[in-house]
Formats: C-alpha cells, structure tokens, sequence
C-alpha cells in the first residue's frame, strides 16, 4: 500500500512538472514571437499616421465671425467680429478676438414687462415708466436695461483631437475640436447712477404717473469696461487647406446690472439693514452673471499652402 502511495505521489509530481514546463515554454514562445513582431514587422519605426496634412502648426487663420448669447434675461447681444489665430504647434496656439454688438435685441420678458408692467410708489425709482406713451413715446422698461456693446480677449488654444467626419458617408471633412481659455474686456452699459431725491422719483404726478424728472431717469446711461475670465470649445472643418468653418461655443462672468432695477438693500452710505429698496441705483445693485454665447466663423488660413507629413 505504502509503495503504491509512493508511485502515485512520484506520478502527480511529474505530471505537475510537465505542466509548468509547458506553460512556461509556451509563456516564453508568445513573448518571443509578439517581440519578433514588434521589432521586425512590416510597421517597425514607423510613425502612427503618414501624408497627415498640417493645418495649423506655423501658420495663422483669421475668422470674421457672428455670434449670439443665450439666455439672456432681458436683452440678447448679436456679436459681429473678428479672431486671429498662431500656432506654434498642430496642438497648441495663442490667439485674440474682438467683437461689437450693433443692436439691442430684447427678450420676451423685456416685452412683457414693457406691456403689464405695474409702476407703484414702492417700485418708481426701479420702473419709473414701464411701456411707451402718448407723452413720452420714447421711455420704458427696454430703454433702461443693460447690454454688453464690445468685447476683446486674447486666450490660449489646446487642441486635443483631431481627424475627420463623413457626412452620409460620402463626403469627408478635415476637422478638428479646441478648447481656449483667457482673459477678456468687455464694454457695458447699465442705467446711471441715480436716486429716489435727485431723479425726483419720490412722488406720483397728479394722474398717478412718473414726473418727467424720473422718466429721464430712465433714460440716461453710462459706460464701463468689466474685465473678466473667457473660455470655450470648438469645432473646425477645413473644406481645404486655406479655408474652413469654425463653430464655437465661449463663455465668461461678470458683474453687472443688467436691468436698471434697484436691487440692494443698502443706502447711500454702503450701510446694511436700511431695507429693500435703497432707494439708490449704483453698484451695489450689481450681480454676478454667467453669460454665454455661440459663434460661427470663415476660417482663413495663411500661408495658403499647407505642410503634408511623410
């Protein structure tokens, strides 16, 4: 018995031995031959994309470009400009742009305030009239709201991916997607500094109505330059090598008032706890916004003549 335990156990030894001996053979004849491959194959030293045309490594493009923000509250801004672009890689850049708004689009809620709009002795200095009439045909709600008139930024520009689209599986576009961050100035205009006494706004007429004094108040406003952070994300597709379309997505914060209203519960003298409304229209009925917008633009590429790898 103890002799047959003997021979068996002698047996699962070598069994055991066998195994082991052929994994490791097989182990070491995968690794040879997926090294055999990786030295001596058909794609050894050679680089991960060949004739891959180089659109912006050393050169500029320059976009004319029309943009709208989104999401306003009371106006929309329609951005007619200008971008410029170097890149020192096919991945990394610099960049500036600059943009005007030549027209003051108001929102559905600008229009509503202007048509339902109640003026109350509490609420005169915030909407001394609210829609046009017979006496002042000029004044209202969309004449004392903020809108941002220009723009500048210079940004830097990483280009992460790139390659092309098909479209219906016919056509074939270059393209490629960025995304920019930076700092920008932007040029605003908010209702001017007033209150309750100077814009004389204390008191109804005997129809009920604004005086005259307060509804000009409405009218006058003054301008600032608010710096601020800009960053956004792009796509480009490039019909050939000088020339492509841009669409872009930007955004950036900033305090402002955007509608003229007398948000703060301060007083004259920046003193707390007098109470909702201060009775005053300056800064400190500023709020913080988050404004963005989407763009489109012609991409001109220079030189012309684009770079094609090997």
């Amino acid at each position: 018995m103890k002799l047959k335990q003997h021979f068996f156990a002698v047996g699962t030894m070598r069994t055991l031995l066998m195994i082991t001996a052929l994994t490791f053979g097989v182990g070491v004849a995968s690794s040879a031959s997926a090294q055999e491959v990786q030295i001596t194959g058909p794609l050894a030293g050679q680089p991960a994309v060949r004739h891959m045309r180089v659109f912006r490594a050393g050169r500029f493009n320059v976009m004319p470009t029309i943009g709208y923000t989104l999401q306003d509250e009371f106006a929309r801004a329609l951005f007619v400009g200008l971008e410029a672009n170097y890149h020192f890689l096919d991945w990394l850049g610099i960049g500036i742009w600059a943009a005007y708004n030549p027209a003051n689009i108001d929102t559905d809620l600008t229009s509503q305030i202007g048509a339902t709009g109640q003026t109350t002795d509490r609420n005169r200095l915030s909407l001394p009239q609210a829609g046009p009439s017979a006496a002042h045909p000029g004044a209202g709600f969309s004449h004392q709201i903020g809108h941002i008139r220009w723009g500048v930024s210079a940004h830097l520009m990483f280009v992460p991916l790139r390659g092309k689209l098909s479209l219906f599986q016919s056509i074939f576009v270059d393209t490629d997607l960025y995304i920019f961050a930076g700092v920008a100035v932007w040029g605003l205009e908010e209702r001017a500094y007033t209150d309750t006494a100077t814009a004389g706004c204390g008191m109804a007429t005997a129809t009920g109505q604004s005086t005259d004094q307060c509804i000009q108040s409405q009218l006058a406003q003054a301008s600032r330059v608010a710096p601020a952070p800009i960053f956004g994300v792009g796509l480009s597709l490039y019909a050939n090598s000088w020339f492509g379309i841009s669409l872009e997505w930007r955004a950036t914060v900033f305090s402002w008032n955007p509608s003229g209203t007398d948000e703060s519960g301060h007083n004259q003298h920046g003193q707390a706890g007098s109470g909702f409304p201060d009775g005053v229209i300056d800064g400190n009925d500023s709020r913080t916004t988050f404004t963005h917008m989407v763009q489109l633009g012609l991409i001109f590429n220079l030189p012309p003549d684009q770079a094609i790898t090997e």
